[in-house]
């Protein structure tokens, strides 16, 4: 009679276990993301839900962090022998990421029709020294907005062109009342501020690095400092851009208190559409200008990319949501607030319906984007640069002591 229950209870267990093979067999992933600009925290989890329908015997945890958080969030776990299998890492990163055995090498998983697929330029965001440490997945460049309804105030009927063209269109608008403090940046002492700076540096035609060593000191480095210098001493630009970051940018611009902002492609659709926007219609956007006799137009590399970590146990996984991630299905669904690294999105009507102008803009400003330095050091470097930026613009230094000074701080 015990025999016959052991056997009726083994068998009872045998069938439940074939019936639900995914009680004993998920896989669970953790997953590092962004919490500001570009995809917003709602899009990634709509996308992440996508996938785990799709795939029921994997689960995915997601965080959001801040971007200043991302890098040493993404360091710190591995030091500690685990924590993320997918993480988003910046273009800035590669170098370090590679020296230290953060990522893996996925250059073999990346397929034919991926490479012909993707915008050459987004390649940049993940390969360094040959290889591919992931794949390009928030392809972005900063612009310049502009309100449409202020510049008809101040008869000005078109946008600028040039960056000193933007500070003499600004100066009208201060001079004619509209607003005390036209232009808003991202110059808090953060990455942010690099951003704008390697904008200008590329305007100007300006080298960060030569033959591995400092080269910011002069030429076009230098004249994106005094550029910088300049707008904020002659007032046309809000004095609390030295305390801003992108979202305190958005704020601004899209309560109606700047009449041009520089910041990422997220911006137009919130501004342009957003339920709080007082400027919703209003929304101008154009490539960020050049400087006369140098450049057309400027820009900085901004993309970001997802990479599985050295430490995943589950890379296989991993790379299966990535995939699916930076897929242009999925891309194209969500090109409100960021734009797809797939070539032929920008000619399919469900991508560029209602955003015409930013995808005009995205056009010339993506072929332009300018690389921040390739370094392993690459955070030292930033760190001294924003240190710079922030000593020449509350007048403690010259542009040209502040740049010195960062070259001489850069590890380099």
């Amino acid at each position: 009679m015990l025999k016959s229950i052991k056997k009726t209870l083994i068998g009872a267990t045998l069938i439940a276990a074939v019936s639900a093979p995914h009680a004993f067999a998920e896989t669970t992933l953790n997953a590092l993301f962004m919490a500001q600009a570009a995809y917003s925290e709602a899009d990634v989890r709509a996308m992440t839900d996508a996938f785990t329908k799709a795939n029921p015997d994997i689960k995915v945890n997601l965080e959001f962090v801040p971007y200043e958080g991302l890098h040493d969030k993404t360091v710190l776990a591995q030091g500690s022998g685990g924590g993320y299998d997918v993480v988003l890492f910046d273009v800035i990163w590669p170098a370090e990421y590679a020296a230290n055995n953060v990522l893996v090498d996925v250059s073999s998983r990346v397929t034919d029709d991926m490479k012909k697929g993707v915008l050459p330029g987004a390649w940049t965001t993940v390969n360094y020294d040959g290889k591919s440490y992931g794949m390009p997945w928030i392809l972005d460049t900063k612009y310049l907005f502009y309100n449409k309804e202020i510049l008809e105030k101040a008869g000005i009927k078109t946008p600028p062109k040039t960056w000193a063209e933007l500070n003499d269109q600004a100066k009208i608008i201060k001079d004619k009342g509209l607003l005390a403090t036209p232009i808003a940046w991202s110059w808090s002492q953060a990455e942010a501020a690099i951003c704008d700076y390697t904008t200008l540096v590329s305007a100007y035609g300006g080298e960060f690095l030569k033959d591995g060593k400092p080269a910011f000191t002069e030429g076009g480095g230098l004249d994106a400092l005094k550029y910088m210098v300049d707008s904020y001493k002659s007032g046309v630009t809000n004095p609390n851009s030295k305390e801003f970051l992108e979202e305190d940018v958005r704020n601004v611009f899209q309560n109606g208190e700047a009449a041009f902002a520089l910041n990422w492609t997220y911006m137009y659709n919130m501004a342009n559409a957003g339920k709080d926007s007082k400027v919703a219609g209003k929304v101008g956007v154009v490539p960020a200008p050049g400087v006369e006799g140098k450049s057309e137009v400027s820009a900085v590399n901004g993309s970001m990319g997802l990479g599985v970590t050295s430490t995943s146990k589950h890379p296989d996984e991993a790379w299966k949501y990535i995939v699916h991630m930076t897929s242009q299905e999925t891309q194209n669904a969500y090109a409100k607030l960021s734009l797809p690294i797939w070539a032929s999105s920008y000619e399919d009507p469900a991508v560029t319906a209602g955003q015409e102008e930013l995808i005009a803009a995205a056009k010339l400003g993506l072929a332009a984007m300018y690389p921040r330095p390739t370094t392993p050091k690459y955070q030292e470097l930033s760190t001294a640069l924003q240190q710079a930026i922030q000593e020449a613009l509350l007048d403690q230094a010259s542009p040209e002591d502040a740049l010195k000074s960062a070259a001489d701080n850069s590890g380099l």
